[in-house]
């Protein structure tokens, strides 16, 4: 059965375009029955529209309340049968309405190596605390602030000229291979929650003793 997906967009959707290409690709069993933005005319709809795939606008400042806004957001996600709700640059906090009725069902990706740096401006943070790696994490949403259990994290190393943005584009160039894969492994009935923990069943393989450094090892 192929998977009915949700996304929730509130700019220009490079997250989104990532998981199209893939399900285009037929790397992914999934198919994207809905994208909603809660902001108009931003490029995420655009890109959803030259694939053929439903877009609705929902403005959040027409409710009183973000509950009254996420009740919105489940009755059209509940229309279109989605099963698996995931956030793609979507710029507003969410409430428990939506996640009890999607519970372990929606995903997000923050582009840092949660728990390190949640909330805004993680690269100006990561830079400022001095990290050498940095990167981005596919995680369940819960009613924390980018505190749920972690499905995939990617690692880029911080190089010592890099700005804000230029850690930015590298992240978001991992961004683009770990959300699919998550989405990915969730078609495939592989992802299974046990408290804080995902696991991967069965698991993929990860060559034992391997790590990486940054500055890179010569002893």
């Amino acid at each position: 059965m192929t998977l009915k997906i949700g996304v929730l967009v509130s700019g220009s959707g490079s997250n989104l375009q990532a998981i199209i290409d893939n399900i285009e690709e037929g790397k992914i069993k999934a198919e994207i029955a809905v994208v909603i933005s809660n902001v108009s005319g931003v490029y995420a709809l655009e890109r959803a529209k030259r694939h053929n795939i439903n877009t609705e606008v929902i403005n959040h400042r027409d409710f009183k309340s973000r509950e009254d806004f996420d009740r919105k957001l489940v009755e059209i996600l509940k229309s279109y049968n989605v099963e698996l709700v995931v956030m793609a640059g979507f710029l507003r906090v969410i409430t428990k309405v939506l996640l009890d009725a999607f519970p372990m069902r929606v995903m997000n990706i923050h582009p840092a190596l949660l728990p390190a740096f949640p909330g805004l401006h993680v690269q100006k943070q990561a830079l400022d605390y001095g990290v050498k790696f940095a990167g981005c994490t596919v995680h369940f949403a819960d009613e924390g602030v980018d505190s749920g259990p972690i499905i995939i994290q990617g690692i880029v190393p911080v190089l010592d000229n890099d700005t804000d943005e230029t850690l930015s584009q590298r992240i978001l160039k991992v961004e683009h291979r770990i959300y699919p894969m998550a989405i990915k492994l969730y078609s495939e009935g592989r992802i299974k929650v046990s408290g804080r923990k995902v696991y991967i069943d069965p698991p993929l393989k990860i060559e034992e003793g391997s790590f990486l450094t940054n500055p890179p090892v010569d002893i």
